[in-house]
Order: structure tokens, then C-alpha cells, then sequence
């Protein structure tokens, strides 16, 4: 057997995380469920908080800077908001596919620093948003807001399903260009 690394204990995280819920995220359950010892888990982390600050550090980063890197690389503003609509109903690989956000949310009510994560990247997801919407001609700073409800609504009902947000989030971003196109 390969030894386990960082990344695999986080993804691991996050698949109890989807499943089971925030008191999955402990040394001794994730070890049963990779089949190893919990000194597997320290050689990696120093403790339980650390490896959760890890799991919220790679979320954050997968969740804003690197779709963000990718919508700066596309010129229109139009094909910017289609693009997100379709990366942001993917199941996200490495850290709990489909399901993981509503969970992340889920656990954020409980937890101070999840709750700061998580309005850090809601911050930072709503401004980047703006930024699109303005380029599309619609300073109303509600229909950024809106079109994130609506993803963070689908997420929240899609209850793990993959592709059941795809297409309503895709309809709805198509609704806010038409929009944009009548101004």
C-alpha cells in the first residue's frame, strides 16, 4: 500500500464531511475509513484543528482563486458568467464532490472559523460577481447577488445529485445576459 498524503486525508475529510457531517472530521474515523492508523493522520497534521484549517484553506482556494484565475482568462463578460455557471455544478474533485458546499455551510453554524472561511469566500465569489455584471452593463448591485443565491440555493437542494443545479443555474445566468442585452 502507498502512504497516504496531505491530500488524501483532506479529501477523505471531505467525503465524511458530505456524508456524515462535522463530527466525522476527527484522527481516529478518517483513519478507519482510509484503512490506516491515526499516525498516519498526525505525520501529516499536527492536530484536529489543523487539519481542519487545511481542508478550509483548500477549499477556499478552489473555490475562489482558482475559478476566479480562470474567468479572468476569458475575455467576455457574457461567456465569463456561462463559464461560471458550468464549473460551479461540478463535482469538485479532492474535496467532496457535489455535496461539499451545502456541508461546508452546514458546518460553518457551528464553527467560528468555518464561518469566517466561508464569508470570505462568499465575499470574495460576490465580488468578483460585480465585476462581471458591471461588465455586462448592470450596475444593480442585486442581480450579483441574486444569480449567487441561485447557486447557493441549487447547491443546497441538489442533496449530492450531480447535474441537478447544471441546468437551472445555466438558464438562469442565460436570463441575467438577455437582461443585460435589453438595456
Amino acid at each position: 500500500m502507498s502512504r497516504l498524503s496531505q491530500l488524501d486525508w483532506i479529501a477523505a475529510g471531505f467525503r465524511a464531511l458530505t456524508s456524515k457531517g462535522a463530527q466525522a472530521l476527527k484522527a481516529e474515523p478518517l483513519a478507519r475509513d482510509l484503512k490506516t492508523t491515526k499516525g498516519s493522520f498526525y505525520w501529516h497534521f499536527k492536530d484536529v484543528p489543523a487539519f481542519q484549517a487545511a481542508m478550509l484553506e483548500l477549499w477556499e482556494e478552489r473555490a475562489t482563486k482558482e475559478i476566479i484565475t480562470l474567468l479572468d482568462a476569458i475575455p467576455n463578460h457574457e461567456k465569463k458568467l456561462r463559464t461560471l455557471a458550468q464549473v460551479a455544478t461540478e463535482p469538485q474533485e479532492n474535496y467532496g464532490g457535489i455535496g461539499a458546499e451545502p456541508a461546508i455551510r452546514a458546518w460553518a453554524k457551528g464553527d467560528t472559523n468555518v464561518a469566517a472561511a466561508v464569508k470570505r469566500v462568499d465575499s470574495a465569489r460576490l465580488d468578483h460577481l460585480k465585476g462581471i455584471f458591471e461588465g455586462m452593463g448592470m450596475g444593480n448591485p442585486d442581480l450579483p447577488r441574486v444569480f449567487y443565491a441561485g447557486l447557493i440555493g441549487l447547491q443546497e437542494i441538489a442533496d449530492g445529485e450531480e447535474g441537478s443545479s447544471e441546468a437551472p443555474l445555466a438558464t438562469l445566468a442565460d436570463l441575467m445576459i438577455a437582461l443585460s442585452e435589453t438595456d
